[in-house]
């Protein structure tokens, strides 16, 4: 039995399961960022054993007055740079940022669905 998600204000429904179908296209793709706050950054770095200053340095950059995570270029596509290609799965998915886990329901998609549709083979009409 599928384990399908609903989140009141949009027009279709998550598919949970379908995660283990595609290659991470929510990871991977198009440059973008993935922005962290203080205690995104202070759970990320506690559960890969590091000081704060030494992940901020090795794994995070500023866009204007936020951080976000860095990425890895992989031929033509971006990939987050905990997105592990061996096991399709997030190396900090037990820390991993807000905008990780609310993924697919952005606002961004509400008017969208057609891309996210794209993008995610998990998204079901309601």
């Amino acid at each position: 039995m599928s384990n399908i998600v609903k989140k009141d204000g949009y027009s279709y429904s998550f598919d949970v399961d379908a995660c283990s179908t595609c290659k991470g296209r929510c990871c991977t793709g198009e440059s973008g960022y993935i922005y962290v706050t203080m205690t995104e950054i202070e759970n990320i770095s506690k559960l890969l054993n590091l000081e704060v200053k030494d992940f901020a340095q090795e794994y995070l950059f500023k866009k204007l007055y936020k951080y976000s995570i860095k990425e890895n270029k992989f031929g033509e596509s971006y990939e987050c740079v905990f997105y592990d290609r061996e096991s399709n799965g997030c190396k900090i998915y037990e820390a991993r940022p807000l905008q990780c886990k609310t993924f697919p329901f952005w606002d961004y998609f509400k008017q969208r669905v057609d891309e996210l549709k794209l993008e995610c083979p998990g998204v079901i009409d309601v």
